[in-house]
Protein backbone atom coordinates (compact mmCIF):
# COMPACT_ATOMS: atom_id res chain seq x y z
CA UNK A 1 0.00 0.00 0.00
CA UNK A 2 2.79 2.44 0.87
CA UNK A 3 4.31 2.04 -2.61
CA UNK A 4 1.03 2.96 -4.32
CA UNK A 5 0.35 5.79 -1.85
CA UNK A 6 3.78 7.36 -2.33
CA UNK A 7 3.50 7.03 -6.10
CA UNK A 8 0.21 8.97 -6.02
CA UNK A 9 1.81 11.60 -3.79
CA UNK A 10 4.72 11.87 -6.23
CA UNK A 11 2.39 12.38 -9.20
CA UNK A 12 0.49 15.13 -7.38
CA UNK A 13 3.68 16.86 -6.25
CA UNK A 14 5.21 16.81 -9.70
CA UNK A 15 2.26 18.66 -11.16
CA UNK A 16 3.79 21.67 -9.40
CA UNK A 17 7.42 20.91 -10.32
CA UNK A 18 8.47 23.05 -13.28
CA UNK A 19 11.86 21.43 -13.80
CA UNK A 20 13.04 18.07 -12.44
CA UNK A 21 16.60 17.24 -11.49
CA UNK A 22 17.42 14.28 -13.68
CA UNK A 23 19.79 11.72 -12.13
CA UNK A 24 18.82 8.66 -14.18
CA UNK A 25 21.09 8.92 -17.22
CA UNK A 26 21.91 5.20 -17.07
CA UNK A 27 18.26 4.56 -17.98
CA UNK A 28 18.24 7.08 -20.82
CA UNK A 29 20.02 10.34 -21.48
CA UNK A 30 18.89 13.48 -23.35
CA UNK A 31 19.55 13.74 -27.06
CA UNK A 32 22.43 16.05 -27.85
CA UNK A 33 21.57 19.20 -29.79
CA UNK A 34 23.53 18.02 -32.84
CA UNK A 35 21.89 14.57 -32.88
CA UNK A 36 18.42 16.03 -32.44
CA UNK A 37 18.90 18.55 -35.25
CA UNK A 38 20.27 15.84 -37.55
CA UNK A 39 17.25 13.63 -36.88
CA UNK A 40 14.78 16.48 -37.39
CA UNK A 41 16.45 17.41 -40.67
CA UNK A 42 16.36 13.83 -41.91
CA UNK A 43 12.69 13.40 -40.98
CA UNK A 44 11.89 15.86 -43.75
CA UNK A 45 13.52 13.67 -46.39
CA UNK A 46 11.92 10.87 -48.37
CA UNK A 47 13.53 7.58 -49.24
CA UNK A 48 13.93 3.92 -48.35
CA UNK A 49 17.62 3.03 -48.15
CA UNK A 50 16.91 -0.24 -49.97
CA UNK A 51 15.33 1.46 -53.00
CA UNK A 52 17.39 1.89 -56.18
CA UNK A 53 15.99 5.25 -57.32
CA UNK A 54 17.47 8.64 -56.43
CA UNK A 55 15.62 9.06 -53.11
CA UNK A 56 16.64 5.58 -52.05
CA UNK A 57 20.27 6.14 -53.02
CA UNK A 58 20.30 9.40 -51.05
CA UNK A 59 18.98 7.58 -47.97
CA UNK A 60 21.51 4.80 -48.46
CA UNK A 61 24.31 7.38 -48.53
CA UNK A 62 23.10 8.80 -45.20
CA UNK A 63 22.96 5.33 -43.66
CA UNK A 64 26.43 4.35 -44.85
CA UNK A 65 27.98 7.61 -43.68
CA UNK A 66 26.43 7.03 -40.25
CA UNK A 67 27.67 3.42 -40.28
CA UNK A 68 31.18 4.69 -40.92
CA UNK A 69 30.86 7.16 -38.03
CA UNK A 70 29.62 4.44 -35.66
CA UNK A 71 32.40 2.08 -36.75
CA UNK A 72 35.05 4.74 -36.12
CA UNK A 73 33.62 5.46 -32.67
CA UNK A 74 33.68 1.80 -31.55
CA UNK A 75 36.93 0.73 -33.22
CA UNK A 76 35.39 -1.50 -35.88
CA UNK A 77 34.98 -1.54 -39.65
CA UNK A 78 31.75 -0.32 -41.29
CA UNK A 79 30.99 -3.83 -42.51
CA UNK A 80 30.90 -5.06 -38.91
CA UNK A 81 28.06 -2.72 -37.89
CA UNK A 82 24.64 -4.41 -37.93
CA UNK A 83 21.98 -1.78 -37.25
CA UNK A 84 19.08 -2.81 -35.00
CA UNK A 85 15.99 -1.27 -33.44
CA UNK A 86 17.43 -1.28 -29.90
CA UNK A 87 20.10 -2.65 -27.61
CA UNK A 88 17.65 -5.34 -26.52
CA UNK A 89 17.20 -6.52 -30.10
CA UNK A 90 20.97 -6.55 -30.58
CA UNK A 91 21.45 -8.65 -27.44
CA UNK A 92 18.77 -11.12 -28.57
CA UNK A 93 20.41 -11.38 -31.99
CA UNK A 94 23.81 -12.01 -30.42
CA UNK A 95 22.66 -14.60 -27.88
CA UNK A 96 20.11 -16.50 -29.98
CA UNK A 97 21.87 -16.03 -33.29
CA UNK A 98 25.20 -17.31 -32.00
CA UNK A 99 23.62 -20.20 -30.09
CA UNK A 100 21.59 -21.43 -33.06
CA UNK A 101 24.54 -21.19 -35.47
CA UNK A 102 26.93 -22.95 -33.11
CA UNK A 103 24.39 -25.73 -32.43
CA UNK A 104 23.94 -26.15 -36.17
CA UNK A 105 27.69 -26.59 -36.56
CA UNK A 106 27.99 -28.99 -33.61
CA UNK A 107 24.98 -30.11 -31.50
CA UNK A 108 27.32 -30.62 -28.55
CA UNK A 109 27.83 -26.85 -28.31
CA UNK A 110 24.73 -26.40 -26.20
CA UNK A 111 26.26 -24.57 -23.24
CA UNK A 112 26.15 -20.83 -22.59
CA UNK A 113 28.31 -19.06 -20.01
CA UNK A 114 27.26 -15.68 -18.67
CA UNK A 115 27.37 -13.70 -15.44
CA UNK A 116 24.86 -13.51 -12.61
CA UNK A 117 24.58 -9.71 -12.99
CA UNK A 118 23.71 -9.36 -16.66
CA UNK A 119 20.97 -7.02 -17.84
CA UNK A 120 17.67 -8.79 -18.44
CA UNK A 121 18.12 -8.14 -22.18
CA UNK A 122 20.84 -10.82 -22.00
CA UNK A 123 19.62 -12.98 -19.13
CA UNK A 124 16.11 -13.45 -20.47
CA UNK A 125 17.09 -14.58 -24.02
CA UNK A 126 19.51 -17.06 -22.43
CA UNK A 127 16.81 -18.38 -20.12
CA UNK A 128 14.43 -18.63 -23.10
CA UNK A 129 16.96 -20.83 -24.89
CA UNK A 130 17.22 -22.99 -21.76
CA UNK A 131 13.44 -23.30 -21.48
CA UNK A 132 12.64 -23.82 -25.18
CA UNK A 133 15.78 -24.93 -27.05
CA UNK A 134 17.54 -27.32 -24.68
CA UNK A 135 20.41 -24.98 -23.86
CA UNK A 136 22.39 -25.31 -20.65
CA UNK A 137 23.59 -22.19 -18.86
CA UNK A 138 26.23 -21.51 -16.24
CA UNK A 139 25.86 -18.21 -14.39
CA UNK A 140 29.29 -17.12 -13.14
CA UNK A 141 29.30 -15.47 -9.72
CA UNK A 142 30.62 -12.03 -8.80
CA UNK A 143 32.25 -10.61 -5.68
CA UNK A 144 30.74 -8.06 -3.32
CA UNK A 145 31.80 -5.25 -5.68
CA UNK A 146 30.01 -6.85 -8.66
CA UNK A 147 33.19 -7.92 -10.42
CA UNK A 148 33.19 -11.25 -12.26
CA UNK A 149 35.02 -14.20 -10.70
CA UNK A 150 37.21 -14.89 -13.73
CA UNK A 151 38.84 -17.96 -12.21
CA UNK A 152 35.41 -19.57 -11.95
CA UNK A 153 34.73 -18.77 -15.61
CA UNK A 154 38.09 -20.18 -16.72
CA UNK A 155 37.52 -23.38 -14.72
CA UNK A 156 34.03 -23.76 -16.22
CA UNK A 157 35.38 -23.46 -19.77
CA UNK A 158 38.22 -25.90 -19.14
CA UNK A 159 35.84 -28.37 -17.50
CA UNK A 160 33.90 -28.63 -20.77
CA UNK A 161 34.90 -26.40 -23.74
CA UNK A 162 31.77 -27.36 -25.72
CA UNK A 163 30.34 -23.88 -25.27
CA UNK A 164 28.15 -22.02 -27.77
CA UNK A 165 29.09 -18.57 -26.51
CA UNK A 166 30.25 -16.52 -23.57
CA UNK A 167 28.32 -13.31 -22.88
CA UNK A 168 29.72 -10.95 -20.24
CA UNK A 169 28.67 -7.32 -19.92
CA UNK A 170 31.30 -4.58 -20.31
CA UNK A 171 30.05 -2.68 -17.26
CA UNK A 172 27.21 -3.31 -14.85
CA UNK A 173 24.20 -1.07 -15.33
CA UNK A 174 23.30 -0.79 -11.63
CA UNK A 175 26.56 -0.26 -9.71
CA UNK A 176 28.79 0.53 -12.70
CA UNK A 177 31.57 -2.02 -12.12
CA UNK A 178 33.78 -2.67 -15.17
CA UNK A 179 34.34 -6.33 -15.96
CA UNK A 180 37.71 -8.03 -16.77
CA UNK A 181 36.85 -8.63 -20.42
CA UNK A 182 40.43 -9.11 -21.62
CA UNK A 183 40.85 -12.19 -19.44
CA UNK A 184 37.40 -13.48 -20.41
CA UNK A 185 38.20 -13.19 -24.12
CA UNK A 186 41.60 -14.87 -23.73
CA UNK A 187 40.07 -17.81 -21.86
CA UNK A 188 37.24 -18.29 -24.37
CA UNK A 189 39.30 -17.81 -27.53
CA UNK A 190 41.78 -20.44 -26.35
CA UNK A 191 39.02 -22.93 -27.21
CA UNK A 192 37.52 -21.06 -30.17
CA UNK A 193 34.47 -19.89 -28.20
CA UNK A 194 32.94 -16.59 -29.41
CA UNK A 195 32.52 -13.78 -26.87
CA UNK A 196 29.70 -11.22 -26.83
CA UNK A 197 29.58 -8.19 -24.57
CA UNK A 198 26.69 -5.91 -23.77
CA UNK A 199 28.47 -2.53 -23.93
CA UNK A 200 25.30 -0.42 -23.78
CA UNK A 201 26.35 1.28 -20.54
CA UNK A 202 30.07 1.48 -21.34
CA UNK A 203 29.98 2.94 -24.86
CA UNK A 204 30.63 6.67 -24.73
CA UNK A 205 31.65 6.51 -21.05
CA UNK A 206 34.97 4.63 -21.12
CA UNK A 207 37.48 3.89 -23.89
CA UNK A 208 36.67 0.77 -25.87
CA UNK A 209 37.76 -0.74 -29.17
CA UNK A 210 36.04 -3.73 -30.73
CA UNK A 211 39.13 -4.56 -32.77
CA UNK A 212 41.70 -4.17 -30.00
CA UNK A 213 39.69 -6.27 -27.57
CA UNK A 214 39.28 -8.94 -30.28
CA UNK A 215 35.60 -9.28 -29.47
CA UNK A 216 33.25 -11.35 -31.62
CA UNK A 217 30.05 -9.37 -30.95
CA UNK A 218 29.24 -6.19 -29.03
CA UNK A 219 25.97 -4.39 -28.33
CA UNK A 220 25.48 -0.60 -28.21
CA UNK A 221 22.40 1.61 -27.98
CA UNK A 222 21.70 5.16 -29.15
CA UNK A 223 19.73 6.58 -26.24
CA UNK A 224 22.53 6.01 -23.72
CA UNK A 225 24.97 8.38 -25.48
CA UNK A 226 22.83 11.32 -26.59
CA UNK A 227 21.22 9.62 -29.57
CA UNK A 228 17.54 8.74 -30.08
CA UNK A 229 15.48 5.99 -28.57
CA UNK A 230 14.72 3.00 -30.79
CA UNK A 231 18.10 2.57 -32.48
CA UNK A 232 21.03 0.33 -31.61
CA UNK A 233 23.65 -1.83 -33.21
CA UNK A 234 25.32 -5.19 -32.89
CA UNK A 235 28.95 -5.07 -33.90
CA UNK A 236 29.72 -8.47 -35.42
CA UNK A 237 33.14 -9.73 -36.49
CA UNK A 238 33.13 -10.19 -40.27
CA UNK A 239 33.75 -13.92 -40.31
CA UNK A 240 31.27 -14.66 -37.51
CA UNK A 241 28.06 -16.36 -38.61
CA UNK A 242 24.74 -15.82 -36.84
CA UNK A 243 21.29 -17.25 -37.44
CA UNK A 244 18.81 -14.35 -37.94
CA UNK A 245 16.14 -13.66 -35.36
CA UNK A 246 14.12 -11.44 -37.72
CA UNK A 247 13.47 -12.74 -41.24
CA UNK A 248 12.52 -10.66 -44.23
CA UNK A 249 14.52 -8.52 -46.60
CA UNK A 250 17.90 -9.29 -45.06
CA UNK A 251 18.89 -5.63 -45.14
CA UNK A 252 21.78 -5.96 -42.68
CA UNK A 253 24.21 -8.60 -43.97
CA UNK A 254 21.31 -11.09 -44.11
CA UNK A 255 21.62 -11.13 -40.30
CA UNK A 256 18.89 -8.61 -39.54
CA UNK A 257 15.84 -7.74 -41.63
CA UNK A 258 13.71 -4.61 -41.51
CA UNK A 259 13.47 -1.23 -43.24
CA UNK A 260 16.25 0.98 -41.95
CA UNK A 261 15.26 4.01 -39.84
CA UNK A 262 17.36 6.57 -41.69
CA UNK A 263 16.62 9.56 -39.40
CA UNK A 264 17.47 7.60 -36.25
CA UNK A 265 20.57 6.07 -37.85
CA UNK A 266 21.82 9.50 -38.93
CA UNK A 267 21.29 10.80 -35.38
CA UNK A 268 23.08 7.78 -33.91
CA UNK A 269 26.06 8.45 -36.17
CA UNK A 270 26.23 12.05 -34.96
CA UNK A 271 25.86 11.05 -31.30
CA UNK A 272 28.50 8.32 -31.63
CA UNK A 273 30.99 10.76 -33.12
CA UNK A 274 30.31 13.28 -30.35
CA UNK A 275 30.63 10.61 -27.65
CA UNK A 276 33.97 9.42 -29.03
CA UNK A 277 35.43 12.89 -29.56
CA UNK A 278 34.26 14.21 -26.17
CA UNK A 279 34.79 11.00 -24.19
CA UNK A 280 37.67 12.23 -22.02
CA UNK A 281 36.09 15.61 -21.32
CA UNK A 282 32.71 14.10 -20.45
CA UNK A 283 34.21 11.32 -18.31
CA UNK A 284 36.39 13.69 -16.26
CA UNK A 285 33.43 15.96 -15.58
CA UNK A 286 31.21 13.04 -14.57
CA UNK A 287 33.90 11.58 -12.29
CA UNK A 288 34.27 14.93 -10.54
CA UNK A 289 30.51 15.29 -10.13
CA UNK A 290 30.16 11.69 -8.90
CA UNK A 291 32.85 12.20 -6.27
CA UNK A 292 31.13 15.37 -5.10
CA UNK A 293 27.75 13.66 -5.06
CA UNK A 294 29.07 10.65 -3.14
CA UNK A 295 30.91 12.71 -0.53
CA UNK A 296 28.02 15.05 0.09
CA UNK A 297 25.36 12.32 0.26
CA UNK A 298 27.49 10.42 2.79
CA UNK A 299 27.92 13.65 4.77
CA UNK A 300 24.13 14.09 4.88
CA UNK A 301 23.43 10.40 5.60
CA UNK A 302 26.57 9.12 7.40
CA UNK A 303 25.31 5.56 7.77
CA UNK A 304 24.66 5.19 4.03
CA UNK A 305 26.93 2.81 2.10
CA UNK A 306 28.34 3.47 -1.36
CA UNK A 307 28.42 0.33 -3.51
CA UNK A 308 30.54 -0.77 -6.45
CA UNK A 309 34.20 -0.94 -7.34
CA UNK A 310 37.06 1.48 -7.96
CA UNK A 311 36.99 0.36 -11.59
CA UNK A 312 33.58 1.75 -12.41
CA UNK A 313 31.71 3.84 -14.92
CA UNK A 314 32.33 7.55 -14.33
CA UNK A 315 28.70 8.55 -13.86
CA UNK A 316 27.14 5.94 -11.54
CA UNK A 317 26.79 6.43 -7.78
CA UNK A 318 24.97 3.61 -5.99
CA UNK A 319 23.97 3.68 -2.32
CA UNK A 320 22.33 1.51 0.29
CA UNK A 321 20.27 3.43 2.85
CA UNK A 322 19.67 0.82 5.54
CA UNK A 323 16.16 0.87 6.96
CA UNK A 324 14.60 2.66 3.98
CA UNK A 325 12.81 0.99 1.08
CA UNK A 326 14.39 1.98 -2.23
CA UNK A 327 11.02 2.46 -3.89
CA UNK A 328 9.90 4.76 -1.07
CA UNK A 329 13.13 6.75 -1.49
CA UNK A 330 12.57 6.98 -5.24
CA UNK A 331 9.00 8.21 -4.92
CA UNK A 332 9.78 10.68 -2.13
CA UNK A 333 12.67 12.08 -4.18
CA UNK A 334 10.41 12.26 -7.21
CA UNK A 335 7.94 14.32 -5.19
CA UNK A 336 10.83 16.76 -4.62
CA UNK A 337 11.65 16.84 -8.34
CA UNK A 338 14.66 14.49 -8.11
CA UNK A 339 14.57 11.59 -10.60
CA UNK A 340 16.64 8.50 -9.81
CA UNK A 341 16.35 4.72 -10.06
CA UNK A 342 16.26 1.46 -8.16
CA UNK A 343 17.09 -1.97 -9.47
CA UNK A 344 13.84 -3.33 -8.10
CA UNK A 345 10.30 -3.33 -9.46
CA UNK A 346 7.33 -2.04 -7.47
CA UNK A 347 4.50 -4.28 -8.61
CA UNK A 348 1.16 -4.37 -6.78
CA UNK A 349 2.84 -2.59 -3.87
CA UNK A 350 5.46 -5.33 -3.40
CA UNK A 351 9.08 -4.38 -4.22
CA UNK A 352 11.33 -7.13 -5.58
CA UNK A 353 15.05 -6.84 -4.84
CA UNK A 354 17.62 -6.42 -7.61
CA UNK A 355 19.21 -9.65 -8.85
CA UNK A 356 22.48 -7.74 -9.23
CA UNK A 357 22.62 -6.72 -5.58
CA UNK A 358 21.64 -10.20 -4.42
CA UNK A 359 24.41 -11.66 -6.59
CA UNK A 360 26.83 -9.29 -4.83
CA UNK A 361 25.89 -10.95 -1.55
CA UNK A 362 23.52 -8.30 -0.20
CA UNK A 363 20.62 -9.36 1.95
CA UNK A 364 17.16 -8.85 0.50
CA UNK A 365 16.57 -6.11 3.08
CA UNK A 366 19.67 -4.15 2.02
CA UNK A 367 19.00 -4.78 -1.67
CA UNK A 368 15.56 -3.23 -1.26
CA UNK A 369 17.14 -0.25 0.50
CA UNK A 370 19.33 0.75 -2.43
CA UNK A 371 19.20 3.56 -4.97
CA UNK A 372 21.17 4.54 -8.07
CA UNK A 373 22.01 8.08 -9.11
CA UNK A 374 23.49 8.26 -12.60
CA UNK A 375 25.04 11.26 -14.31
CA UNK A 376 25.39 12.12 -17.98
CA UNK A 377 26.98 14.63 -20.33
CA UNK A 378 24.33 17.23 -19.46
CA UNK A 379 24.64 16.86 -15.66
CA UNK A 380 25.74 19.87 -13.60
CA UNK A 381 26.77 20.73 -10.05
CA UNK A 382 23.29 22.19 -9.58
CA UNK A 383 21.91 18.66 -9.96
CA UNK A 384 24.11 17.54 -7.07
CA UNK A 385 23.07 20.56 -5.00
CA UNK A 386 19.40 19.75 -5.55
CA UNK A 387 19.84 16.13 -4.44
CA UNK A 388 21.90 17.00 -1.38
CA UNK A 389 19.38 19.62 -0.25
CA UNK A 390 16.67 16.97 0.23
CA UNK A 391 18.36 13.58 0.64
CA UNK A 392 18.66 13.71 4.44
CA UNK A 393 14.98 14.45 5.00
CA UNK A 394 13.89 11.96 2.36
CA UNK A 395 15.88 9.11 3.92
CA UNK A 396 14.53 9.96 7.38
CA UNK A 397 10.95 9.96 6.10
CA UNK A 398 11.44 6.71 4.14
CA UNK A 399 12.79 5.01 7.23
CA UNK A 400 9.78 6.13 9.23
CA UNK A 401 7.46 4.87 6.48
CA UNK A 402 9.19 1.51 6.65
CA UNK A 403 8.75 1.30 10.39
CA UNK A 404 5.03 2.09 10.07
CA UNK A 405 4.54 -0.58 7.38
CA UNK A 406 6.02 -3.26 9.67
CA UNK A 407 3.50 -2.63 12.47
Amino acid sequence: MWCRKLRQESWRANLDVAMSTYLDHAATTPMSDAARLAMIDELGNLGNASSLHASGRRSRKVVEEAREAIASAVGATPGEIVLTGSGTEANNLAVKGLYWKRIQEDPANNRIISSSIEHHAVMDPIQWLVDHEGAEVTWISVNDRAQLNVEELVAEIERDPKVALVSIMFANNEVGTLQPLVRVIEAAHKYGIPVHTDAVQAFGKVPLSFKELDLDAMTISGHKIGGPLGIGALIVKKNLKLTPVLHGGGQERDIRSGTLDTPAIRALGVAATEAAEQLTERALRMVELRRELTARVLAEVPDARANGDELTLPGIAHFTFAGAEGDALLLLLDAQGIESSTGSACSAGVPRPSHVLLAMGMSEVDARASLRFSLGFSSTSQDVDALVSVIGGVVERARKAGQVSKR
